[in-house]
């Protein structure tokens, strides 16, 4: 709960009230009154809503009063007047309401907010609770639940529906120093309430008040309708153009002076998202704001520079113009960005009614991050209602070089026990044998066997779950995100649990070859995701499968908003492409790894050893015979001056996985660039952060068949350059080659369960054949 409230000036002053005068409580020590009185005063002072200076000097000379009755009664008729209701908790500690002065006026949009009398008569230190059926959380039977998914409210044996279109309330107490977040037992105090309106003009709402459950009235005295008149908001165009001054859209972070965001979170709807705080508009879009005080934070995306800007507003705000500002622009050096794995629908998404979002709704978070690719990928919740939205082909709400597409997840259905699968560039959606989720295989190489032969790019989502190196004698090893005792080393060689839903499978999969839509064998597996899980959990595994000869590409993804709800495009893949290309060349891209991953905030271009360019020509180099190779590239990353120790210090396995932040070398705005062969640094340049390309090199000795990279960990990070020396595969280590062997057995004891009985047979097909290859690869890897 947000311990900042608004309180309105109009509110302040006294007021006509709806009811008649609360009742004056005697027989109060005035000492601990007085204390809390001051303790109100410096809350509202702390919120920037202070009483007026006259209210503040009654309270000031009624404390000085040496009579305790007359005290008491002086304070009382200062605070009274901003009461909208008073309580009454009787020695059985059943609540009464009852109406108070203050004129229920509320703002459109804002927050108003009232003061509470509280009669204890009972003497209760519990929290003072307040509901409505009209806001976001709601009291029902006792239990706090959410609005959105109450479907009856129990009312004198009957059950009333409480209908979407009723919700236009956000109410919160306050409960944060300087006020305690109980009741003091004093016989009297006074309590805070915040009351958000979504709409203007006049709204009833039900309050209703407890101490705890079954404390209210059995008569409902402790029910009180309101008729509240919320005053207009101020409706602000907004101009938004890019570096270029061309109309775009923005990401806008409003804050009033008491912290709390606007529009307010619980009654947003789409395309604002009440699991963020910020908003996204377009040039000529309008928000509608109090007057009043704010701070606006502008961007857009990670290439931009962020602006704080105070606004105040009031009768002569009409517009306000912003404009983009970049550290760079990666597609005007020919890299543009994407994140294969978002949601419309599903885990911080809006289930009922609409069972999730429209694309327009999704297109314009990607315009406002500016990512030019969006996967939008159907799964599991909300299946059925999501699927109209395929075609197989970019939305229609496309608009290049912004493109969203729809596409698929094997989540929360068929194989995803054993690993989820991102399916991109489908051209039917639906696995044959039904028109749902509901008859999908539960063996994911099945599911990427039908995938491959639509041509579609395939790869395990968020890898590294399931993939954690713990030592086996860890009492929670099994757990599927357990973050504790996990190594940063890299390759390390603990066996990982294999029992979460990330890259488990891979380990069988990226042995096999499939048909294509030519018929001809492709490999099985084309990427592995990257960025929204701990680095050393995802690249491990993807290191041990390199250094043995396989060639699996990288892509950066977010889950959004499952993994990350702060916004899509955290994890990104940055694809090398001609100025005119479309969706599926941008997966193209990926497949042959021509792309980096990143988190926006550090970039690796033009990777290349002794010329050859990664993603051109298969990513190889072909040397007669050991040699030293050159390697150069341009790189560039974004660092705050202030280093940012809740970021940097975070234990590995907590969010955020990959940030710059933990690539900064000590207080500096400096981070390491490394060159990896074989999965190990051979090599590291530091560079400043300060937004500027710079030129790095590499001289690096290679002495058989090897792989190289370039990585700024955990910030951004290159696909392979193969480099062939005399026409030989990669076989780098036998250390590796053996992980991988014992990774087979241990990901059959946790997976095996997990597939339908029809397809055990195809399962220890699958696993016996990865067995075979990766003893092959034992006997062939010399090397250690």
């Amino acid at each position: 709960m947000n311990s900042r409230f608004i309180l309105l000036a109009a509110f302040l002053a006294p007021l006509v009230g709806f009811a008649e005068d609360l009742p004056v409580i005697t027989g109060v020590e005035p000492q601990p009154l007085t204390a809390q009185v001051h303790r109100l005063t410096d809350a509202l002072a702390l919120l920037g809503s202070p009483l007026t200076k006259d209210e503040m000097d009654a309270l000031t000379v009624a404390a000085a009063v040496a009579d305790p009755e007359s005290a008491n009664a002086k304070i009382q008729a200062v605070l009274d007047p901003h009461c909208l209701f008073g309580v009454d908790i009787n020695p059985e500690m059943r609540v009464k309401v009852v109406p108070g002065r203050a004129q229920p006026i509320l703002v459109e949009r804002g927050w108003a907010t009232f003061l509470v009398k509280v009669a204890n008569e009972s003497g209760a230190t519990s929290a003072l609770n307040v509901y409505s059926p009209q806001a976001e959380s709601v009291y029902s039977g006792g239990f706090v639940r959410n609005a959105s998914d109450l479907k009856l409210r129990p009312r004198n044996g009957n059950a009333e529906p409480i209908k979407a279109a009723d919700l236009w309330l956000d109410l919160q107490t306050f409960d944060k120093p300087p006020l305690k977040a109980t009741l003091s037992g004093l016989r009297l105090e006074y309590r805070l309430v915040s009351l958000y309106s979504r709409d203007a003009g006049q709204r009833e709402a039900t309050l209703s008040v407890d101490v705890g459950q079954g404390t209210q009235d059995l008569g409902f005295r402790s029910e009180m309708p309101v008729l509240f008149t919320a005053k207009p908001a101020r409706e602000i165009e907004l101009r938004v153009h890019d570096e270029h001054g061309v109309p775009t859209t923005g990401s806008f972070l409003i804050h009033d002076q008491a912290q709390r965001v606007y529009p307010s979170t619980a009654k947003r709807l789409a395309p604002d998202f009440g699991f963020q705080p910020q908003i996204y508009r377009a040039d000529g879009d309008k928000i509608r704001l109090p007057d009043g005080n704010y701070t606006i934070e502008f961007s857009r995306g990670p290439e931009s520079i962020p602006e704080t800007r105070p606004v105040h507003v009031d009768a002569g705000t009409s517009e306000l113009a912003f404009q983009v500002r970049r550290w760079i622009d990666l597609a005007q050096l020919g890299w543009w960005s994407g994140d294969h794995h978002i949601h419309a629908a599903g885990c911080a998404h809006y289930t009922n009614p609409t069972e999730g979002v429209l694309a327009q709704d999704m297109m314009r978070h990607c315009l406002g991050e500016d990512l030019k690719v969006g996967c939008n990928l159907t799964w599991g919740p909300c299946f059925d209602y999501q699927k109209q939205f395929f075609t197989g082909h970019e939305d229609k709400v496309s608009q290049f070089p912004y493109l969203l597409r729809y596409d698929i997840e094997v989540s929360g259905f068929g194989s995803h026990r054993s690993g989820h699968l991102c399916l991109l560039r489908l051209r039917d959606q639906i696995y044959p044998g039904g028109d749902s989720k509901n008859h999908w295989p539960t063996l994911g190489l099945n599911t990427l066997r039908w995938a491959k032969a639509q041509g579609a790019l395939v790869g395990p989502a968020h890898s590294g779950w399931g993939l954690q190196p713990i030592p086996e004698d860890d009492p929670q090893r099994l757990s599927p995100k357990n973050p504790t005792r996990t190594t940063t080393e890299l390759p390390n060689y603990i066996i990982p649990p294999f029992s979460g839903i990330g890259a488990n499978e891979y380990i069988v999969d990226v042995t096999h070859k499939l048909p294509g839509p030519d018929g001809k064998p492709t490999p099985a597996v084309d990427f592995m995701s990257m960025v929204d899980t701990p680095y050393p959990w995802e690249l491990n595994i993807w290191y041990h499968t390199l250094n043995v000869g396989f060639r699996t590409r990288i892509s950066g993804e977010t889950d959004f908003p499952c993994i990350y709800g702060e916004r899509v495009g955290l994890g990104r893949s940055y694809v090398k492409l001609p100025p005119k290309w479309s969706y599926e060349d941008w997966c193209e891209g990926i497949r042959a790894g021509r792309n980096y991953v990143s988190d926006g905030f550090s970039h690796l271009l033009d990777f290349r050893v002794n010329g050859a360019q990664m993603g051109e020509e298969g990513s190889e180099l072909r040397l007669p015979a050991p040699a030293q190779v050159h390697v150069t590239a341009r790189v560039a990353g974004h660092l705050n001056p202030a280093p940012n120790e809740e970021i940097r210090q975070a234990p590995v396995g907590q969010k955020p996985y990959w940030n710059i932040e933990r690539a900064r070398i000590a207080d500096s705005q400096t981070v390491p660039v490394e060159v990896i062969v074989n999965g190990q640094s051979l090599g590291t340049q530091r560079i400043a952060a300060n937004g500027t390309l710079q030129d790095v090199v590499f001289d690096v000795p290679i002495e058989g068949s090897s792989w190289v990279a370039l990585r700024i960990l955990p910030s951004s990070h290159t696909n392979p350059i193969f480099v062939l020396v005399d026409g030989q595969p990669i076989r780098a280590s036998k250390r590796s080659a053996e992980w991988c062997r014992k990774c087979v057995d241990q990901c059959w004891s946790q997976k095996e369960r997990t597939y339908a009985a029809a397809e055990l047979p195809d399962a220890r097909a699958a696993y016996d054949h990865a067995r075979e290859v990766y003893d092959r690869l034992i006997t062939e890897c010399t090397a250690n």
